[in-house]
């Protein structure tokens, strides 16, 4: 792990590539790929999720931005090998003064879940928040109805630390258990291991 990154590390989004998939700093000319990638995917019928409707990405996008340039968010665009965008991605509750932060709101087109582009977006966003960002814990939260979500977090090798019960609302309003998990800094490595054991099945 580094030592204290320069504070402006906590305000920009870095463009991560590897060779599954490459993570590129959200912005407005993305809206068309955003919208492909959720086309058809029966994403945003999910009620427990926050992925967009087709109409709705370009909206869902302008709020992302502004949340990025309140300072509240880092967002990412996800291309896979092809160059195609498939999905999104975000670090997201920013305390640079413990340091530690979240990542979340992730979605992927269909054709590319459950191939070598999570495990190396994952694997990624950890790298640049525990090496480049020196976090001491990072934090994954799903509701408890995601059930897919909660245990493709397990699969990274996060610990569950508890459910918080009514701690938020769904999309659609309703009431929301948060399910949390993280990875402490002394995990990393560990961590760091089984992510690039698992990309080597994609190879």
């Amino acid at each position: 792990m580094s030592g204290s990154p320069h504070p402006s590390a906590w305000s920009s989004v870095p463009r991560l590539a590897g060779r599954h998939a490459v993570l590129e700093p959200m912005q407005v000319a993305h809206v068309d790929g955003l919208r492909a990638a959720v086309e058809g995917s029966g994403l945003d019928r999910l009620w427990y999720t926050h992925v967009p409707a087709p109409a709705q990405v370009a909206g869902y996008v302008d709020e992302v931005l502004a949340a990025r340039d309140a300072g509240r968010v880092l967002p990412f665009t996800v291309r896979d090998a092809r160059g195609d965008v498939v999905g999104s991605t975000r670090f997201y509750g920013l305390e640079p003064e413990v340091p530690k932060l979240l990542i979340g709101y992730t979605w992927y087109a269909p054709r590319v879940q459950r191939t070598g582009v999570n495990s190396e977006c994952k694997l990624m966003l950890l790298e640049h928040a525990f090496e480049t960002l020196a976090c001491v814990n990072v934090s994954f939260e799903t509701s408890w109805f995601n059930h897919a979500s909660r245990a493709a977090i397990a699969r990274l090798g996060a610990k569950q630390d508890g459910v918080l019960r009514n701690a938020k609302r769904h999309a659609d309003g309703s009431l929301r258990d948060t399910v949390v998990f993280s990875i402490l800094d002394t995990e990393w490595p560990a961590v760091r291991r089984h992510l690039r054991f698992r990309l080597e099945s994609h190879a």
